[in-house]
């Protein structure tokens, strides 16, 4: 009864509709459709791409090349010139339309099938080339479905083959499903078909949805439920296959897998244990990247004077451990408040990784006052009684300051952590809080230790007048760190940002030294003092939060930007691909390309070996590049990843690199 509605509706709208849609509008043209050629003047003897930019009416729709349970596919006939031949069209990927419990299949947003024509070899140069296309389709509104035909045209002539609608192109070409290079399974069941297709835990799958192209493979409108099963995704609905199906997998907005699929196994759920051996091991990872974070710039000097401040207030044992977990405490929340925002906007549809915060010009500006003031404060300009950030003894003063330690290496990752992090965010979000726990434990290991073994604290130096200088000392990692955040602020947000900034850090210091001078005095810094340093550090955030982004930034000399569309033409040269991804906020990253990837005795070895580099400015938090990233199990940069010409996949290279890794890359 179905199959019978279906073909009935079909058949009464292709008949009856033309002159009732044509007494309501007037005209049935309601795709608005033309050619658009990827070059003006095609090379002879190679293929042009040809795009059938299509534009729905507002409150119409298109269909795609499988209509669903009503509607028709639309006939595409090529006139071409003598030897010029066309492929089958690439649909861009659909969307889902119920209406009366039929399920269709349809674009109510612009977009573009492709077709790959074939010039033949040995035209001249100006030799003319009349394209023409007739095509027959339905298109719909939510009342009315209405045949139609239209004839279009394009004229070429050969010539060097120049992309002339390279950008319109990309955008088209993201939207056409890429083929899964894996073997996809199903199964029948007495409850329907389940489909088994191979994704990596670690890629992002938004409202994903199987459109099958095999007609009678499924049934069109059943619900599809999916999930995950460890690197497989499975979509169980109404069917009884009895072949390979071919489909399209939906796994974002606009972005899709061409998928075929056989009679076979389906993987088995993972266990539970197999799921904590996971967590755990990412666990250990966290521990250990957190404890290297320590000897950062912008973390050592406020450990060192934590550390320093037990040994000159002689605390006492209880005293001692009070302040060791105070201070953890602080490093630990604010590593799981971080965990909860990503996991947080992650299921949202964000791709967001570790640093995620540093991707807005805001929060850059609020970590550079920041940093100024703790700088002035360790220079000696000024004491803050409340919060006792760096030097102070008590349990709050510790918990401030590890809070303040976690905050401000998040743009710092290393050996470890970036695996552990990558797997964090695939785990179930109980095991993947523990993992950002573990980074905090990480990172507050050392001064735990030393509030905790009393050997340890015998070790540090005895107090004195020396460390009134030492603190000096440490003041300039503190100074370097907030121009270094000034630079990525700069580079970031414009120049105009990085002045209003200044601005705002020499308010901050002007405050701090009338606050200083007032404690020298015996008076107390003063509310006043406080309140306008909170006004300074959210107005300068919001002020340069609203500032426009500048243009696109300078590349490195002989590299390119990456792109997957560069990426997929460079493997398809069968040339070698050295891709890294970076971001100016990131430490790691800066340090790896100033004592790695630039250096003269890589770059000659890239030449030589006729490798190609590729760079991801992850600076700004680019959705595409973050979903990139995390397919490669990543939760932000850096990533270093080759491309041997004849490998299937790339090789995830460490996180810090050497110069003779690098240059044995192409032998």
């Amino acid at each position: 009864m179905r199959t019978l509605r279906c073909v009935l509706m079909t058949m009464l709208l292709a008949v009856c509709a033309p002159a009732f849609a044509e007494s309501l509008n007037g005209s049935s043209q309601h795709l608005t459709m033309r050619l658009v050629a990827e070059s003006a003047q095609p090379r002879a003897g190679a293929p042009l791409t040809i795009a059938i930019a299509t534009t729905p009416e507002q409150g119409w729709h298109g269909y795609w090349r499988v209509p669903g349970d009503a509607g028709f596919p639309a006939t595409i006939d090529w006139t071409l010139p003598k030897g010029v031949t066309a492929g089958e069209p690439e649909w861009p990927v659909p969307t889902t339309l119920l209406i009366a419990g039929l399920m269709n299949y349809v674009y109510e947003a612009p977009y573009a099938p492709l077709v790959t024509l074939q010039v033949p070899a040995g035209l001249a140069a100006g030799t003319r080339l009349p394209i023409r296309l007739k095509t027959s389709y339905l298109v719909c509104s939510a009342t009315i479905c209405v045949p139609e035909e239209q004839a279009l045209s394009l004229d070429l002539v050969v010539g060097d083959g120049a992309a002339t609608q390279a950008e319109a192109f990309a955008g088209w070409r993201r939207a056409i499903p890429k083929p899964l290079d894996a073997q996809a399974t199903y199964a029948v069941n007495a409850d329907g078909v389940r489909i088994a297709v191979p994704i990596p835990a670690s890629a992002e799958v938004k409202d994903a949805f199987f459109f099958p192209v095999t007609v009678g493979a499924i049934d069109y409108a059943a619900p599809q439920k999916v999930a995950r099963v460890g690197d497989t995704l499975t979509i169980a609905t109404k069917g009884k296959p009895s072949g390979p199906i071919e489909g399209v997998l939906r796994i974002g907005d606009g972005l899709g897998l061409a998928v075929k699929a056989s009679p076979g196994a389906l993987p088995a759920a993972p266990t539970t244990e197999s799921v904590w051996t996971t967590a755990l091991v990412a666990l250990a990872g966290a521990v250990l990247g957190g404890l290297i974070l320590n000897i950062m710039p912008c973390v050592f000097p406020i450990l060192s004077l934590k550390a320093l401040s037990l040994a000159r207030g002689g605390a006492s044992e209880t005293d001692a451990r009070r302040e060791a977990l105070a201070y953890t405490a602080g490093v630990v929340l604010v590593c799981l408040g971080l965990g909860a925002a990503i996991l947080g906007l992650r299921a949202g549809g964000s791709a967001v990784g570790w640093a995620f915060q540093l991707q807005h010009p805001a929060a850059i500006v609020v970590l550079l006052l920041l940093s100024v003031a703790i700088a002035f404060n360790l220079a000696g300009l000024f004491e803050v009684p409340t919060p006792r950030f760096a030097g102070e003894s008590g349990a709050s003063g510790a918990f401030a300051t590890g809070a303040l330690a976690a905050f401000i290496a998040t743009p710092c990752t290393g050996p470890f952590m970036g695996a552990a992090l990558g797997a964090a965010l695939v785990l179930p979000w109980p095991a993947a809080m523990a993992v950002f726990a573990g980074l905090g434990i990480g990172l507050a290991l050392p001064f735990l230790a030393i509030g905790f073994v009393p050997a340890l604290r015998r070790f540090l130096p005895k107090p004195g007048a020396w460390m009134e200088t030492f603190r000096r000392v440490l003041s300039v990692p503190m100074f370097l760190t907030a121009i270094a955040l000034g630079y990525v602020l700069g580079r970031q947000a414009g120049v105009e940002a990085l002045s209003w900034a200044l601005i705002a850090a020499l308010s901050v210091g002007v405050v701090l030294w009338i606050g200083g001078l007032r404690q020298r005095t015996g008076r107390a810094f003063g509310w006043a003092a406080l309140v306008a340093l909170a006004i300074v550090f959210v107005g300068s955030g919001a002020l340069i939060a609203k500032l426009p982004t500048p243009s696109a930034k300078t590349e490195v000399a002989g590299d390119a930007a990456f792109t997957e569309a560069k990426l997929a033409s460079l493997r398809s040269e069968k040339r070698p691909v050295f891709v890294y991804f970076t971001a100016d906020w990131c430490l790691t990253c800066k340090v790896n390309e100033k004592a790695a990837i630039e250096t003269a005795g890589v770059r000659d070895a890239f030449a030589k070996n006729k490798v190609a580099v590729l760079i991801g400015d992850w600076t700004d938090g680019d959705p595409v590049m973050g979903r990139f990233i995390q397919a490669h199990n990543r939760a932000g940069v850096p990533l270093y990843l080759y491309y041997a010409p004849s490998a299937a996949e790339p090789t995830v290279l460490p996180q810090v690199l050497t110069p003779g890794l690098l240059a044995g890359l192409g032998e």
